[in-house]
């Protein structure tokens, strides 16, 4: 399906130079002298390498045609994640390097999407949200601003976020699963 350049969004899978590109940041650019321009930060979803494309506004480019299925996580080995479909209960794993971070975020009977390409899964879309607990994290420092200073933290799954000061070890937190950043405390 072609779509225009200015209707590129982060997380989107593109078909690009005979590969499948996820897209990870974007700039929509307008300059004051020539014509507008996106500037696209992209991974390979085959090949695990990053691309950097300026697309003009008026190009259009071909949105990869996926299937996009419900599964519920069940499990993981040292390699691989294990799914289960609810309707049909057909079980598949994925690869660890294919889910990268994001696996980390999975927990037992987690709903999420999974994305096919081909018959062949190549990316989950976690929920928006998920809670977490922070196993350990720095002491507050007295007289920081709670607007501008945050502090590592890292989370029983083992991510390492920042945190606001308040935050203490032993709180629950909602992280954004798209960007792996801290939302607010429960």
């Amino acid at each position: 399906m072609k779509i225009n350049a200015t209707e590129i969004r982060v997380g989107m899978i593109l078909e690009y130079k005979d590969d499948l590109w996820e897209v990870l940041k974007t700039n929509h650019v307008k300059p004051g002298k020539g014509g507008a321009f996106a500037q696209v930060e992209m991974k390979s979803i085959n090949k695990n390498t990053k691309l950097n494309e300026r697309f003009r506004s008026s190009e259009s480019i071909e949105k990869a045609s996926l299937e996009e299925v419900k599964y519920n996580f069940l499990y993981s080995d040292e390699n691989d994640y294990f799914f289960i479909n609810a309707e049909t209960f057909e079980q598949i794993n994925i690869n660890k390097n294919i889910i990268g971070q994001k696996g980390k975020l999975l927990s037992e009977n987690l709903e999420l999407l999974i994305s096919f390409h081909n018959e062949s899964p190549i990316s989950i879309t976690l929920p928006n949200q998920i809670t977490c607990k922070i196993s350990s994290t720095d002491a507050a420092l007295k007289k920081q601003t709670v607007s501008s200073s945050y502090k590592p933290a890292v989370l029983d799954n083992g991510l390492s976020i920042l945190v606001p000061p308040f935050i203490e070890s032993g709180d629950a937190v909602i992280v954004d699963t798209r960007t792996l950043e801290y939302v607010k405390k429960v």
